[in-house]
């Protein structure tokens, strides 16, 4: 224990290190079978031992490493073609939120989102299955946006794929990790930019990374095995739960 403790930033504890570290494999594997749940769940996790200054940063940078990880390893089903349009609108999107950020509340728009998450979920919006290059920007500027403001928009992206790509679960997963891993690497780029130390933090960082990759390749098998109408009907459900706790969190500290 000693010894981790060496590799971590003064005060922390090795043991919360080691049940991370533990925490990202599990919470990958969820995320690769079945395209979401997993960085809010780590995030929840984090957030009772992490410093509120260090938790988004520590937690962009793990899921840049996470979400990455899954992308290379499902590289073959990206959906390329929808992923292109969706970089341009995130730049834009990502600039766009580190600006407003301070200027808009957190508990409505937690609220909100989670009322849109669970409406795109269930109601099948017509045409979003056909979205052109221009609406794929438009969504990635949106969605980028709103990262920055809330720090994990997991379910939104999720469910925003999930309407544009309807018939292969694994295109739907691998692309979605595409996203994410470029929403993440603008968070990371915002929050160097703004002076925060990573390198203190990086030990732990790699060793997430590390487990994280290991439950993504088991995720990824049990995603290959899953018939699409059991993927789907659980994809579904969680972000469902998903959303549902976002508007729990957004009433509690709206009143």
């Amino acid at each position: 224990m000693d010894a981790i403790g060496l590799l971590l930033p003064d005060g922390f504890s090795p043991l919360a290190a080691l049940l991370l570290v533990a925490a990202s494999f599990f919470t990958s594997a969820l995320t690769a079978a079945f395209g979401v749940g997993g960085g809010v769940a780590l995030l929840a996790l984090m957030g009772l031992f992490l410093p509120v200054a260090a938790l988004i940063p520590i937690h962009g940078a793990v899921q840049l490493g996470s979400n990455s990880g899954r992308a290379w390893h499902q590289r073959t089903s990206i959906r390329w073609p929808m992923l292109w349009p969706f970089l341009a609108g995130s730049v834009v999107g990502a600039a766009a939120g580190a600006m407003t950020a301070i200027e808009l509340p957190d508990a409505a728009l937690k609220i909100v989102l989670g009322a849109f998450v669970v409406i795109v979920t269930w109601a099948k919006i017509p045409g979003l299955d056909r979205l052109s290059a221009a609406g794929l920007v438009v969504g990635g500027a949106v969605i980028s946006a709103l990262t920055m403001v809330l720090g994990a928009t997991g379910p939104l992206i999720s469910a925003f794929f999930g309407q544009v790509i309807h018939d292969d679960r694994k295109a739907l997963v691998a692309t979605q990790a595409s996203g994410m891993t470029i929403l993440h690497a603008l968070k990371i780029a915002a929050f160097g930019a703004l002076g925060f130390a990573f390198w203190r933090w990086l030990p732990l960082v790699a060793a997430m990374i590390a487990t994280g990759y290991a439950g993504t390749v088991n995720g990824t098998r049990i995603l290959h095995a899953l018939p699409e109408k059991t993927f789907r009907t659980g994809f579904k459900w969680l972000l469902t739960l998903l959303a549902l706790d976002l508007i729990r969190r957004g009433l509690a500290a709206g009143f």
